[in-house]
């Protein structure tokens, strides 16, 4: 799980070297409408390379809803 969390930091603070922000990820970061410029490509780009690390999709069955980085993280757990 928390090589998870790394993983989405690790993400963000590429998209951050690139869009010039920074932000520090923890369980409560809101990853959709945060403070930070996070869209729905990002999003996607994310969900899938969490996938190709971990080898699980969680969406396998269909969306489940989260909000927050540890939310997404619990899913690839």
């Amino acid at each position: 799980m928390a090589c998870v969390l790394q993983d989405i930091q690790d993400y963000i603070s590429r998209l951050g070297e690139k869009r010039d922000f920074q932000k520090t990820v923890g369980r409560d970061t809101l990853l959709v409408g945060a403070d930070f410029p996070f869209d729905s490509l990002d999003l996607a780009t994310l969900v899938v390379t969490l996938q190709q690390k971990t080898g699980k999709d969680p969406f396998a069955d269909g969306f489940v809803s989260f909000a927050t980085a540890g939310e997404l993280a619990d899913l690839f757990a």
